[in-house]
């Protein structure tokens, strides 16, 4: 993140516009982290302007590599880019706080309603558009990352070892983030002796 992001003023009504984006963000986006991918992209990049396309790339990845709900740190450093330790607040609250009131809510209720037919139809059919959602992200961040035979390899070789081999995904993480150090070490010396 560069330091020169986070020392512009806000004003409050911002702040409150960076609360009310993520709270729409954390309201109508089922289904978790990944299907909110596409939303916080459409919001954040294209309505807004508030980080580029490629700063979206980074902020995911390094919201998927550090503890806890992808959205949740994505929305975190979206802010902290946006407005600094206020803006992480106000993104970060704003996106967990329609969800703290569904939960609450639903626990309440649930357990009335798990058998009906009408509920357990509608809850199909948001998993099947939480699938779209995810599927739309995967398409999105295909574009965007660099096309080389060592990003193939590390697409293959992740998911093998997450979907076939059934290996943590942190290990998966550290593995990839070695072959892509590895990659970049070896492509510099190569121009280096050029």
């Amino acid at each position: 993140m560069d330091k020169a992001d986070v020392k512009v003023k806000r004003t409050p009504k911002e702040y409150f516009t960076l609360f009310l984006t993520f709270f729409k963000i954390g309201a109508f986006t089922f289904g978790g982290g990944y299907a909110m991918i596409p939303l916080i992209q459409k919001e954040v990049v294209d309505n807004h302007k508030w980080v580029t396309a490629d700063d979206i790339l980074e902020v995911i990845a390094i919201a998927e590599s550090t503890p806890g709900p992808i959205a949740v740190n994505a929305a975190t450093f979206v802010g902290y880019k946006f407005g600094g330790f206020l803006g992480a607040f106000m993104a970060t609250l704003g996106v967990v706080t329609p969800s703290f009131f569904i939960i609450v809510l639903l626990s309440s209720v649930i357990s009335r309603f798990q058998d009906n037919k009408v509920v357990q139809y509608a809850f199909f059919g948001i998993r099947a558009g939480v699938l779209a959602l995810i599927v739309k992200a995967l398409i999105n961040m295909y574009r965007k990352c660099p096309k080389s035979p060592v990003a193939y390899f590390i697409f293959a070789f992740s998911f093998i070892m997450v979907a076939l081999l059934n290996i943590k995904a942190i290990y998966v993480l550290i593995g990839c983030a070695l072959i892509g150090l590895t990659a970049s070490f070896v492509a510099k010396r190569k121009e280096a002796k050029k």
